[in-house]
């Protein structure tokens, strides 16, 4: 099997197998190697890291990753891809492919399974019509996993490093730097691709925190917030949450909390740090919780046999 990521390896392949595109699945095969280079290299992956890749294709950054980790688990979930790989890494005892969607695996159930629990590195070049959900999905699950390396679209990669006062700043902004310190580190022309997509990609790397650097009453709850804020951006954010399902908070509460924070109430969303979000987060929750409590039952019963006892 010859080595991927060239054109002329990668056109071999595919016409092996009689193998056509599955738009649902955004699928974009890399063909540069010295791309493929800068990602393995950008993802620091070395002898004692397990790599998790996520939609290895027809198995080309897989190669590389597969040369330099210890070992790699590489998840697919186009069956028509699984015999392809089976034939383009079977010189590659060190990795094992899972044909399932990443956005149901249990990552750390497979972190347990197959590396003792360790965190994983994730490697991938991510279908731009599932990015976002999937890094979500990375960092959510709260598990273990130390650095992410993607390949995705500029305009995204960009939007995860900016700060407010853009328009490019949003709720993906603040997710990623909540949980991590996102760094571009190099672009992909449309050109390094079959077939070329309509737009460049470049590769981010999100260095996990430790420690978010912020911390929050609830973090459930600041992520409500966050998307509350932005799902309407041209309104006021006092507009944004008042109007928001499923944030039981009012207009004049929001007014309120950024009162308190020194805050002017006629600010937007994009216009607040994210540790600002975090402290309005942490006055909202409160009071919330406030609400949720005088209207709990057995809160109402306490508060009557209380004011029978005061009579």
């Amino acid at each position: 099997m010859p080595k991927l990521g060239t054109a002329a390896g990668t056109l071999e392949v595919l016409r092996k197998y009689d193998f056509h595109f599955q738009k649902k699945y955004g699928q974009n095969f890399l063909i540069d190697p010295n791309k493929l280079e800068a990602i393995v290299e950008a993802a620091g992956v070395g002898e004692e890291d397990c790599v998790l890749e996520i939609g290895p294709g027809i198995g080309t950054l897989t190669q590389y990753l597969a040369e330099r980790a210890g070992s790699v688990i590489a998840v697919e979930i186009d069956q028509a891809l699984i015999p392809i790989l089976s034939d383009t890494l079977s010189e590659y005892p060190n990795v094992t492919v899972i044909n399932e969607d990443i956005l149901k695996v249990d990552i750390a159930r497979l972190s347990r399974e197959k590396n003792a629990g360790r965190p994983f590195k994730v490697v991938a070049n991510l279908p731009y019509y599932i990015t976002t959900p999937i890094i979500m999905k990375l960092f959510e699950s709260h598990a273990p996993i130390d650095l992410i390396t993607i390949m995705v679209q500029t305009e995204v990669a960009e939007r995860m490093q900016e700060g407010p006062g853009s328009k490019e700043y949003g709720a993906l902004s603040l997710a990623v730097q909540y949980y991590s310190r996102p760094e571009i580190v190099a672009h992909v022309p449309a050109g390094c691709f079959i077939p070329a997509p309509k737009v460049g990609s470049s590769v981010i790397r999100l260095t996990r925190y430790e420690e978010p650097p912020v911390t929050v009453k609830d973090e459930a709850f600041l992520f409500r917030l966050i998307r509350a804020s932005f799902n309407q951006r041209r309104k006021t954010l006092v507009n944004g949450l008042g109007n928001a399902e499923g944030l039981a908070v009012t207009k004049a509460e929001a007014a309120e909390a950024l009162r308190t924070l020194g805050i002017p109430e006629n600010i937007r969303g994009e216009a607040l740090s994210l540790e600002q979000f975090a402290r309005l987060s942490d006055l909202l929750c409160q009071k919330e919780a406030e609400k949720k409590g005088s209207s709990d039952p057995q809160t109402k019963k306490n508060t009557r046999i209380e004011r029978q006892e005061d009579e």
